[in-house]
């Protein structure tokens, strides 16, 4: 689970960066979404707004200068790791829709990767594993 300040600004924004489908909804009577589940190729997530006071990683590294120097290490450091068929195309289409570009594409002896941030700053890491893996 990962917790969002905008759920349902997240959600299309995932649907757009990677692919992912929402499966389920909850909102207040209000119309905010506190919690989502979205799905890629059977990897579910669910999304969640943990209240006004919560701040996004994103958000949190603004204000505080601890965050902010750990938050430039271009690493997972609390994340999701997503398995994807094409590594280079799924790159593409996340960069087309503004990810936070952590690492370009690359061939590790486990198989190939890039990593990148959503608008929020949570990270995920997309890999490709080798044929026969």
């Amino acid at each position: 689970m990962l917790a969002y300040e905008d759920v349902a600004g997240a959600v299309e924004w995932l649907g757009r960066a990677f692919g992912f489908v929402e499966r389920e909804r909850y909102a207040e009577d209000d119309g905010r979404v506190t919690q989502s589940v979205v799905e890629l190729d059977g990897a579910v997530v669910m999304l969640g707004w943990p209240g006004p006071d919560y701040q996004s990683p994103h958000h949190h590294a603004l204000e505080c200068a601890t965050a902010a120097r750990w938050s430039r290490a271009p690493y997972i450091i609390d994340g999701a790791l997503i398995y994807v068929d094409d590594v280079d195309a799924a790159f593409e289409r996340a960069r087309a829709a503004g990810a936070i570009i952590l690492s370009r594409p690359e061939t590790q002896p486990h198989g190939r990767l890039f990593r990148a941030a959503d608008p929020e700053g949570h990270r995920w890491m997309l890999f490709e594993a080798p044929s026969g893996a």
